[in-house]
């Protein structure tokens, strides 16, 4: 798309959101296939553009549809708090992520109310290759809120989290919807630091470089954060040494199927890429977890270049565009507008984000 001038900021958070699905759609081809099987089927720079995944083009998997009912969930903790006062907002979350459980043709002991707009849309009831610990711990849940009774650190924490950015205490919200269904601290406490990292990013403008460093000096010396921030200071000393990521050396940070595995190399090739569609590309051409590496790295890039940056071919082709634009708007619409007693957009609002 073409871009040009000072970004809004519904620019941005459209920028985030949709930049993410299109690196999860452009990794969702190849995300379980070795560096040689991609460059076999796609040529010896790898995949460079949508290509056929669960039966069409632009087609996202289930990373992009937990981060829509993260969304939801955020939202309706937000509605919810001006409406009553504090909620509790992991559990708001985690009736949002049973919805989500539910599209899946699967049950939680828990019932939730299959409510709202977002539930409502036909295409985020297929199944994607869902994360076999995601939907294990939330078929588990016994109380709405409380953490997974697991140790898995899968990226499946940390993938679904990029909407904390925009609302505060970013760290805390994204760990806590971390460890709903990931009990291990490299796996929800890395959700935390991308949260921060995001929200650094778009409340101050910081550079990526500068919010990671930021991120870390504030919570890089928490216990079970040792792992992802080990990772993030190599790929942080890597950029500043001029050292590019390729397949082979991706592959000596892992395959990015644990959280800060997935973080650091989506860093890096967000880090080192002059624009958003060459770190995009990068970030899902190697052995591992191609889709949300994708997905982080169109995050970070399509938060600091906006929806200017989306390539056209891409946003023209990207599955759930409009549903994923409408999130984006209302992120950035309804705490502005909300007023919780009975302002003019109160009625509609409550429609979309009803409490429970």
């Amino acid at each position: 798309m073409e871009g040009a001038g000072t970004l809004s900021r519904l620019d941005r958070i459209k920028g985030c959101l949709l930049g993410g699905a299109a690196g999860d759609a452009l990794g969702a081809p190849v995300e379980f296939l070795e560096w040689n099987a991609i460059q076999a089927l796609h040529g010896p720079d790898g995949i460079r553009d949508f290509a056929p995944a669960y039966g069409g083009l632009g087609t996202i998997t289930d990373d992009t549809q937990m981060m829509l009912f993260t969304a939801e969930g955020l939202l309706r903790a937000y509605v919810e708090g001006s409406s009553y006062g504090r909620p509790h907002v992991p559990s708001v979350i985690n009736q949002a992520l049973l919805r989500w459980l539910g599209t899946q043709s699967c049950q939680s002991e828990l019932k939730v109310p299959m409510d709202g707009w977002l539930v409502r849309e036909p295409g985020l009831w297929e199944r994607r290759a869902p994360g076999t610990t995601c939907l294990q711990a939330l078929q588990a849940s016994q109380r709405l809120g409380t953490p997974a009774l697991n140790n898995s650190k899968g990226c499946g924490a940390v993938m679904r989290v990029a909407a904390c950015g925009f609302f505060g205490n970013a760290f805390e919200f994204a760990a806590m919807s971390g460890r709903l269904t990931h009990g291990h601290p490299s796996g929800y406490l890395t959700a935390g630091l991308f949260g921060d990292i995001l929200q650094r990013m778009f409340d101050h403008e910081n550079t990526l470089e500068d919010a990671i460093t930021e991120s870390l000096i504030v919570y890089g010396s928490l216990p079970g954060l040792e792992e992802t921030r080990t990772l993030l200071d190599r790929v942080l000393f890597f950029s500043s040494e001029g050292y590019r990521p390729t397949p082979d050396s991706l592959a000596e940070l892992g395959g990015g199927w644990v959280a800060e595995e997935a973080l650091a190399i989506a860093v890096w090739c967000a880090l080192t890429a002059e624009n958003f569609e060459e770190g995009v590309i990068r970030a899902v051409n190697h052995s591992g977890d191609s889709d949300s590496t994708g997905l982080l790295a169109g995050h970070l890039l399509g938060l600091q270049h906006g929806i200017q940056a989306i390539p056209e071919r891409w946003y023209r082709q990207l599955e759930l565009r409009n549903v994923i634009e409408r999130m984006a708007a209302d992120i950035e619409r309804v705490p502005r507008v909300f007023c919780g007693c009975g302002g003019s957009f109160d009625e509609a609002i409550l429609n979309d984000y009803p409490l429970n």
